[in-house]
């Protein structure tokens, strides 16, 4: 084995300082916002001096640039994964559909900054969506056309409009998280409890098990082995508040 040099030990040393200040920087921007994140805590919590931060990344706007790259890196992957998998057209929206609402359980700092930019967008404000566009929802967006088209042609799927599939898949997760509170006023239950989010996952499998295939009883059995094999992630401390962090700071 060739012993470690100096300068390859030194370099696996900067590897990992700039590692734990970009997970400092995500969980104080997710918290706070660009404008509200402070580089003194950022510094604390990855256990570095503040001048370190300013050597690697040259600004706060910088960092969080590059705390953006990181988690939308993350975030591609671990969808791509689940549109690369070995299955059908139709298992693969199965499981696309099921990632997306346990992304919004688990990716919380994504969220938040994902939300954070559609905010400074509506506000006419420069920002970082561009990031997210192209590490994140395009490529992702062009996997799930891909799969929509081959699932129609082979016949597995029923014809529709493609975009409107992907709109219905992804749109109903994300209408159901932004309306809790009008669902809690309506139907006078917790949306976040654990047991809420655990039905209405299965809902969304079991519904688009039946809705998008032309044989629905294949459809159904794709869903409950989807289920079967994608156990509930932990939520025990969501609260569905991430949408809000930036509001704070405004």
């Amino acid at each position: 084995m060739t012993p470690t040099t100096h300068s390859e030990a030194q370099a696996e040393r900067s590897a990992e300082t700039r590692s734990r200040i970009l997970d400092a920087a995500l969980s104080e921007f997710a918290a706070h916002g660009l404008a509200g994140a402070r580089t003194e805590q950022i510094a604390t919590a990855a256990g570095v001096n503040k001048a370190l931060i300013y050597y690697y990344f040259e600004s706060k706007e910088k960092l969080y640039s590059a705390a953006l790259e990181m988690v939308s890196g993350r975030v591609r992957d671990r969808s791509m994964a689940v549109f690369l998998r070995d299955a059908s057209p139709g298992e693969r929206l199965l499981r696309a559909a099921l990632d997306h609402f346990d992304r919004i359980l688990t990716q919380r700092e994504f969220q938040s900054l994902m939300q954070q930019e559609m905010m400074r967008m509506h506000k006419g404000e420069e920002g970082e969506l561009s990031i997210l566009v192209k590490r994140v929802f395009a490529p992702l967006h062009a996997m799930f056309q891909s799969l929509v088209r081959e699932g129609t042609s082979s016949g597995e799927l029923i014809e529709v409009d493609w975009f409107q599939m992907e709109l219905s898949a992804l749109g109903g997760n994300v209408f159901y998280f932004l309306s809790a509170p009008v669902w809690k006023e309506i139907l006078a239950f917790e949306p976040f409890d654990e047991e809420a989010l655990r039905a209405r996952r299965v809902a969304l499998v079991e519904f688009f098990g039946k809705a998008i295939f032309q044989d629905r009883q294949q459809g159904a059995k794709l869903a409950e082995r989807v289920l079967a094999d994608s156990p509930m992630p932990d939520c025990a401390n969501f609260n569905g508040q991430f949408h809000s962090s930036e509001m704070k700071h405004k």
